[in-house]
């Protein structure tokens, strides 16, 4: 782990490019389902903010082997969230077809 700030930049850049990947599968396609659309940005709202907090209040302040696990285990869950997002907004697009 580089920095807290280095991971909280990571944590925007990530959940930016899915929400702007949705506004993108909007503009391509505005009559197909706004509601999950909006259901897709909100929960990517959601799951930053909780991350950010995780962030700014680590567990064990106090023993550095136990605030390294715990920042491994955001950056852990920002991938695999950021992927179950991105594979609901790839569901969309595959029930177009």
């Amino acid at each position: 782990m580089a920095s807290v700030r280095s991971l909280k930049k990571d944590i925007d850049y990530l959940i930016f490019e899915v929400i702007s990947d949705c506004f993108a599968y909007s503009g391509i396609h505005p009559d197909n389902k706004s509601d999950e659309l909006s259901a897709i940005i909100s929960d990517a709202v959601n799951f930053r903010n909780d991350l950010i907090a995780r962030v700014n209040n680590p567990d064990g302040k106090d023993n550095p082997k136990i605030v390294k696990a715990f920042y491994k285990s955001v950056e852990k869950d920002l991938i695999t969230g950021v992927d179950k997002l991105f594979d609901r907004l790839s569901a969309l697009s595959a029930k177009k077809k």
